[in-house]
């Protein structure tokens, strides 16, 4: 199959590029970013010189011409791109039979109203929100397979809900809001230039308080309030959750111990048990690692992912050979 990447210059759009290169049933047919993008022209290589003799393909522009070699030459269509971007890009692509996956936010929430709260615009195609698969690869397999649009699942989403569907889906938790407090590596801002993202200038602190957009991001697709804090690091990547859970009363160590078997076949999740989940432990790997301790009623589970894989470019991987029906970890388990 071949694949096209648009917004291939960002750290998740060459992360992706990475890997679709080296996966051996897929072809990286062309890389694009904005026609007004400073980087239009070069190739990918300059400026990930890491991948000097992999990626040494230009970054074309987005232009008309562009369009009509992705109708000819694509079948699959990865969007790294701005939200707003996607959502304008995502049907054009749509409407030439191409299947699109959004690495973005474009098409995770449920309604227009989630958008303009959350995104701060309307949304301009709100009858393929209910069309677009949500794109946890472990979780939702059978829809991502199926689907012409996937909207994969949001970096800090992911370490989440890997940790706490499992208790959901076996009755354990209490009524409470549950707490997310997570901290994530710089990458996780992109790689447009800001001061406040600037890795001299970053000090450990919070953002985006009661009003991140991965909130009800969360909220939507485990079924349960969360209270949800990220806070930014000055380290290149990775995200460390650790989230405070109240169980139902009477609930076990060993039932909890039990509800987390559901993942025990899945490769790329790695269940510590009472092992602490690190950011060294995840860093440029394609897992989720989660540990969890109770006390009593109380439970705190901690959740470790690579934000730039896990969380967008491997897990968008996965969503791939999921629609091409090949095992889901696919150029990604030892490729590291």
């Amino acid at each position: 199959m071949n694949v096209v990447i648009i917004g291939a210059s960002g750290y998740s759009g060459a992360e992706l590029s990475s890997l679709v290169a080296k996966h051996p049933n897929l072809t990286l047919s062309g890389c694009y970013v904005s026609q007004g993008s400073l980087d239009k022209n070069k190739l990918l290589s300059d400026l990930y010189p890491e991948h000097l003799g992999l990626l040494d393909i230009p970054l074309l522009p987005l232009d008309s011409d562009a369009f009509l070699s992705i109708e000819k030459n694509a079948d699959y269509v990865c969007l790294c791109t701005d939200h707003k971007v996607s959502v304008d890009l995502a049907p054009t692509f749509l409407a030439m039979n191409k299947k699109v996956f959004d690495l973005s936010g474009g098409y995770r929430l449920a309604s227009n109203d989630d958008y303009v709260t959350y995104y701060g615009f309307e949304h301009q195609h709100p009858e393929l929100l209910n069309q677009a698969a949500y794109g946890l690869a472990e979780w939702n397999a059978q829809a991502i397979k199926s689907a012409s649009l996937v909207a994969v699942a949001g970096c800090y989403p992911t370490a989440a809900l890997n940790a706490l569907k499992p208790l959901k889906n076996a009755g354990l938790l209490a009524d409470q809001n549950i707490i997310i407090n997570a901290v994530s590596g710089v990458t996780g801002a992109g790689r447009k230039a800001s001061v406040g993202t600037h890795f001299c200038e970053v000090s450990l602190a919070p953002y985006g308080l009661f009003n991140h957009r991965h909130g009800p991001e969360i909220e939507q697709h485990l079924g349960h309030k969360v209270l949800f804090t990220p806070h930014l690091g000055n380290f290149p990547r990775g995200i460390l959750e650790t989230i405070y859970v109240q169980l139902k009363p009477g609930v076990t160590k060993e039932q909890v111990d039990h509800a987390y078997q559901v993942l025990a076949d899945e490769p790329l999740i790695r269940l510590l048990k009472n092992k602490v989940p690190s950011i060294k432990g995840v860093a440029k790997q394609p897992y989720v690692d989660i540990g969890w301790q109770v006390q009593g009623s109380q439970l705190i589970v901690i959740s470790a992912i690579d934000n730039l894989l896990k969380g967008a470019a491997g897990q968008a991987l996965q969503c791939i050979n999921l629609s091409l029906g090949v095992d889901h970890t696919t150029g990604l388990k030892g490729a590291f």
